[in-house]
């Protein structure tokens, strides 16, 4: 379940069951209405904005969802990846969206045309900066950064694909000496760092 609490109250506002979502697309014709990797919420992240969150889940599906009021509404889903979804991370650039899966992968995400195009109510104008593919090579891993997998993805495809190797446990975008960076902890007792070209 993902929720939006009222701390003042210190109950919830709006609830949403991501197995009940999950159940109704499997019920279609010829869907034999099993759950083989049922959509557990692992991690949430809230954009810049103060009003979208995403949520990454364990049918490997990314959901995001914008606040209006009291309750919430989703305004995206797409598989980002071929296992769990253990980590989504929106960027200080309002609408990047980094997201790591159990699969070993690390992807780049920009929702903004999808998440403007529905926008519902004004909201002033934030600068986003243009990312460039990625070129790191990782020891074990590479980067691969022309992914035209459109069918995996819907209508949405990652501007970067980085094959990290290993289940994701946790990654941030932050900087490091004026560069951009992404952190990326995993099983073993290291920090992996992705350096995130920008243009």
């Amino acid at each position: 379940m993902v929720m939006l609490w009222n701390l003042q109250k210190a109950r919830p506002l709006w609830i949403t069951n991501l197995q009940e979502d999950e159940t109704e697309e499997m019920e279609g014709p010829g869907s034999p209405g099993q759950l083989l990797n049922p959509a557990l919420a692992h991690s949430v992240s809230v954009a810049s904005c103060g009003n979208i969150f995403s949520c990454g889940a364990e049918d490997g599906k990314v959901r995001i969802f914008r606040v209006t009021g009291v309750k919430c509404e989703q305004e995206l889903g797409f598989k980002g990846h071929t296992l769990g979804v253990s980590q989504v991370c929106f960027l200080p650039e309002c609408y990047l969206l980094l997201t790591g899966g159990n699969d070993g992968k690390i992807r780049l995400w920009d929702v903004s045309s999808e998440v403007e195009k529905k926008q519902k109510s004004p909201m002033k104008h934030i600068h986003r900066k243009k990312t460039r593919r990625g070129t790191y090579t990782k020891q074990g891993g590479s980067t691969n950064a022309s992914v035209t997998d459109e069918e995996e993805h819907g209508k949405i495809s990652p501007k970067l694909n980085i094959e990290h190797g290993e289940k994701v446990n946790w990654l941030l975008g932050t900087r490091i000496k004026g560069h951009q960076n992404i952190l990326v902890a995993d099983q073993t007792s290291y920090i992996s760092v992705y350096p995130l070209n920008e243009s």
